[in-house]
């Protein structure tokens, strides 16, 4: 779907995995305070078609999602570009 937001898991291996999900109604104010919980577990967790798919963070190199989430917590940078 056109409103669908992305988010892609980088694995270490090279390879990934694109997510559509669809995108928050309102902007979330607990945002930075979400990210860091998540960042407490060993597991990025993901409910897909009815069904919990766990990640190891270990084998997580990066993660994308877009559009970027609203708002974004204040420690992170912004307006950054991809430069070869």
């Amino acid at each position: 779907m056109p409103d669908d937001a992305r988010l892609t898991i980088h694995f270490t291996d090279g390879t990934q995995l694109t997510l559509s999900y669809p995108q928050p109604e309102r902007a979330d104010p607990a945002l930075g305070s979400r990210i860091e919980a998540l960042l407490e577990h060993q597991y990025f967790m993901v409910e897909v078609e009815g069904s919990v798919m766990l990640f190891p963070f270990t084998n997580i190199k990066y993660i994308q999602a877009h559009p970027a989430p609203n708002p974004l917590p204040p420690n992170i940078i912004r307006g950054a570009r991809i430069e070869d």
